[in-house]
């Protein structure tokens, strides 16, 4: 198989790539590095430096992929309230480019990074399945939102099959702590750093913390199982204060966090139901919060310098 992974360059890119080269199959990865490392992509990899909403055409007619993932977005809720033109730029028109380029080149699959959490926006539906009404209270959530639109015209239009993942909060390995996405790499690298973390508002908020390699199992999944859209979560609810406690332990560091003002546009409760991709793509979650924090925490002490 030929895959192409957009965003390869990057924390779960990066992943998605050095499982399908592990499998066997060709890949590509696309990234402009504005975030992601080229010491990431695995040297097995044909690398090609570029913008998502830049012309891709001979970039899909030199790869001739047999499914595009397409992990290259911005991130940070934040950000995306800060500057929504921006956040419009990359998820919704690169994506849309993308989509463009893939219906020209006649790409049979293509694979779409949404999320859980950001789409559903707050709901006391928790675990939150995919039939819940999409709320988001963030442009980030929105831009998704309007992405896997996008994604279902193409589906009806040219015929490919547009399968969304909606992930739950992922973590891990390479997990950037820089920057305002990701606690947990960010709560590891200041505790390292013998540092003390600071928790926005009370930190009762919850998320459902899902492993890198389970998500990676997911997008595997995803290359063959039916197209749609699903969870990808534990449907395990943490909530900050407890996160830290946890990371505090492995790391052994005693001292308490510091409390800082809630950041708007931040969800009080986000826990995602993923019982249809375990009927449909036939995949679980297999890592617990535990085990995938302390794996997490050896790869940052044995080599994350670089990320500190």
């Amino acid at each position: 198989m030929r895959a192409l992974v957009t965003g390869g360059a990057g924390f779960i890119g990066s992943h998605l790539a050095e499982a399908l080269l592990v499998d066997g199959h060709e890949v590509t990865v696309v990234d402009d590095l504005s975030r992601g490392r080229r010491s990431q992509v695995p040297p097995a990899a044909r690398f090609v430096q570029a913008d998502v909403s830049g012309d891709l055409g001979g970039i899909l007619h030199a790869a001739r992929p047999d499914v595009v993932f397409h992990e290259a977005a911005q991130i940070d809720v934040r950000r995306s309230l800060a500057d929504p033109a921006l956040d419009t730029r990359v998820n919704v028109l690169g994506t849309v480019n993308l989509l463009q380029a893939c219906a020209a080149a006649e790409v049979p699959r293509f694979v779409f990074a949404s999320s859980g959490g950001a789409l559903y926006g707050d709901t006391e539906a928790i675990p939150t399945p995919e039939s819940h009404p999409q709320l988001p209270a963030s442009n980030y959530g929105a831009a998704k939102a309007a992405a896997e639109l996008y994604g279902n015209v193409y589906s009806q239009v040219y015929g490919i099959e547009f399968v969304a993942l909606r992930y739950a909060n992922v973590y891990g390995p390479r997990q950037d702590p820089h920057g305002e996405a990701g606690v947990v790499a960010i709560f590891t690298e200041r505790m390292l750093a013998g540092e003390i973390p600071t928790i926005n508002g009370d930190g009762a908020q919850t998320r459902d913390y899902v492993y890198i390699a389970d998500v990676i199992a997911a997008n595997l999944a995803a290359v063959t199982g039916p197209p749609g859209a699903y969870n990808v979560a534990t449907g395990v609810e943490c909530d900050v204060n407890e996160l830290h406690r946890r990371l505090a332990r492995i790391i052994g560091v005693t001292g308490a966090p510091t409390h800082g003002p809630a950041k708007p546009g931040e969800q009080r409760r986000s826990c995602l139901d993923a019982s249809l991709a375990a009927a449909r793509l036939g995949w679980r979650p297999r890592f617990s919060l535990d085990a995938g924090l302390e794996a997490t925490v050896a790869w940052f002490r044995d080599r994350g310098p670089d990320y500190l």
